[in-house]
């Protein structure tokens, strides 16, 4: 696969232009609306080109408040020429409602090659070779893919108990989810004969139907309520790249039978998430750690969901792992999907750089990492297997689930502390999680 990214900070020119290193001098408070602005242009064999950006809005209203905002309204619209996109508007704020946070997100986001390497980790085998479109093996680069459809909406609201860093959480997700295989037809739309994918029976999704791993009543998706209730405990001294102070979260979410999903397929889920910020050099150098797990407390949850992490805030346009940008960058989107997940991640972070230029706060950051998690609960299934030409050890394997690891460094361009302009990229530990991924976005991972 052919990729290239180009990603530019509306009105932010080359770094070197700026000569007025601000470093220890004291941050100039920011008022009113501030804008951050990111262009995406982008080029994918399959997908075609990509095209569109993001705006963020901070409104700071008379400064007192300062790097705090009152308003923060995210709006991104990009998408592929071959039907791939992302619509969405993001809304999070403290002071809309006195004493209480509401946070807010409406999204419509298509993914013709969603990624899908079947359940639990390791026991599920990941040929790259069927991928590679060099090697004699080659099957199809879309295998490990499915054609996704996702409307979402969601409304948390957070207040705070007497003492101010208690605090608990109320919301409501509404999730409808829209699956089919790949349509190779329409990503091969004026394709040469030599990038044309070939057809190969729905991959790796389609057999996981046929052998009756995924039950044919959530194959296609389905409409899902989450409720969603919880507790949290946050003394962060700057939320957006914290120095010092913890984030703990502990949320139930509850899809219940009679608000869309359906008996069979009500279940509850249990996420903890543990966050904790340490000061090395002040207002220089950090070290930050998250500990997470995500587990079913009871019922089914189906297939498309279970990648889905639950949080109080959502950071980009989807919460997804394990594998991939938000949790294990350099592994591979969804190679950890089970009933139960357990997840680390371990970041050293360097301001290096301040300054102050076109009446805006800037700094750079450069960021070290560690990510890991594994299965812990396994998603249990029967496999009916049915001869395709490939032996079922080239599905299924007898290897133990275990740890997946990467290593990783990222850097940061920093607008007003809330504005973040991110670059990561990993590398996985094991050639059965790929190889490595670079990640172009927005914020801190946590």
């Amino acid at each position: 696969m052919k990729k290239i990214l180009l990603a530019v900070l509306l009105g932010f020119p080359i770094m070197v232009a700026a000569q007025n290193n601000e470093a220890g001098k004291q941050e100039k408070v920011k008022t009113g609306w501030n804008l951050g602005g990111l262009p995406v242009v982008a080029y994918d064999t399959d997908l075609g080109l990509e095209y569109g950006g993001l705006v963020n809005l901070f409104y700071y209203g008379d400064g007192s408040l300062y790097p705090e905002y009152l308003h923060n309204i995210y709006v991104e619209v990009s998408r592929f020429t071959k039907g791939s996109g992302i619509n969405r508007l993001f809304y999070d704020s403290k002071h809309l409602i006195p004493g209480l946070r509401v946070t807010s997100d409406l999204s419509y986001l298509t993914d013709k090659t969603y990624d899908f390497y079947g359940f639990n980790g390791y026991e599920a085998v990941y040929n790259e070779a069927w991928t590679n479109d060099q090697s004699p093996e080659y099957r199809s680069r879309v295998f490990y893919k499915y054609d996704r459809k996702l409307s979402r909406f969601t409304t948390d609201v957070q207040g705070n108990f007497s003492n101010g860093r208690f605090g608990w959480v109320a919301g409501v997700g509404l999730y409808d989810y829209h699956i089919d295989t790949v349509d190779v037809d329409r990503l091969n739309r004026g394709k040469s004969a030599g990038d044309r994918l070939p057809y190969v029976g729905g991959g790796l999704y389609q057999r996981y139907v046929d052998w009756g791993i995924i039950d044919p009543g959530e194959a296609k998706g389905g409409f899902v309520t989450y409720l969603k209730v919880g507790a949290v405990y946050d003394t962060r001294d700057n939320e957006p790249n914290p120095m010092s102070g913890v984030w703990t979260e502990a949320v139930v979410t509850y899809a219940p039978s009679f608000l869309g999903i359906g008996s069979r397929y009500s279940h509850a889920k249990l996420s903890l998430t543990h966050r904790q910020y340490f000061t090395l050099v002040r207002e220089r150098l950090s070290f930050a750690y998250r500990l997470g797990y995500q587990g079913t407390l009871w019922g089914t949850c189906p297939f498309y969901l279970q990648p889905n992490i639950s949080t109080l805030y959502l950071r980009g346009a989807t919460n997804e792992g394990l594998g991939g940008s938000k949790y294990l960058r350099g592994i591979i989107r969804n190679r950890v999907v089970g009933d139960g997940v357990a997840y680390a991640n371990l970041e050293l972070r360097w301001k290096f750089y301040r300054f102050y230029l076109l009446k805006q706060n800037f700094y750079l950051s450069l960021s070290a990492f560690l990510d890991a998690g594994q299965v812990v609960n396994p998603v249990s299934f029967e496999v009916n297997f049915t001869d395709d030409g490939h032996p079922e050890s080239d599905y299924f394997s007898s290897t133990d689930e275990s740890l997946h690891s990467s290593l990783g460094g990222g850097f940061r361009v920093v607008m007003n502390q809330n504005f973040v302009v991110a670059v990561d990229y990993g590398r996985a530990l094991k050639r059965s999680d790929g190889i490595a991924g670079t990640y172009v976005g927005l914020n801190f991972l946590f």
